[in-house]
């Protein structure tokens, strides 16, 4: 759940209205694919509700178990380079699906937007670095967090409570 929280907690006020905005739901069901390897993808997602899994499918190894606010396909955004592990479904999973033009265009009009979200991934990628290096490491908590993004952790957490809750009416 860090990886979207960084993000929240990076944002303002405007830029998650943007993100609410900007975004829409999807419904995922249990063992279909949202992310195939080697192939490109047109979005970012957040995981809303659900479990997703990260595998590569050439070796046929999982490598990761991503749940409610985790942000999935944040590489291949960065680098523009088709993504390097397949994500499926688990179970049935909602996400909120962030499309990657208009995610593009975005960031190439609002400078402060651009900034806060950079920040985030920078953040949350420098954490998944320090946590595969240490992977015996207790890191769950906000005191191994970047400062700047700790002190705002509580209107993350809001912020994703809102989000979740505000769909679950509709979904």
């Amino acid at each position: 759940m860090k990886k979207a929280l960084y993000m929240l907690a990076a944002f303002s006020d405007r830029d998650f209205d943007w993100l609410m905005t900007a975004g829409r739901k999807k419904s995922v069901a249990a063992g279909n694919t949202l992310i195939r390897e080697g192939e490109p993808t047109d979005a970012l997602y957040i995981v809303l509700e659900g479990a997703l899994v990260v595998s590569l499918e050439a070796a046929g190894k999982e490598i990761a178990k991503l749940g409610s606010g985790e942000v999935v396909g944040e590489m291949s955004f960065v680098d523009s380079r088709n993504p390097s592990a397949t994500v499926k479904s688990a179970i049935d999973s909602l996400v909120w699906v962030i499309p990657r033009s208009q995610l593009a265009t975005k960031l190439s009009q609002d400078r402060d937007f651009a900034s806060h979200f950079y920040h985030a991934i920078a953040v949350f990628l420098s954490d998944r670095l320090r946590d595969t290096m240490n992977p015996q490491g207790d890191r769950n908590s906000s005191d191994d967090m970047s400062p700047q993004i700790a002190k705002n952790i509580e209107l993350a957490e809001a912020r994703l409570g809102w989000l979740l809750s505000r769909l679950k009416q509709t979904f």
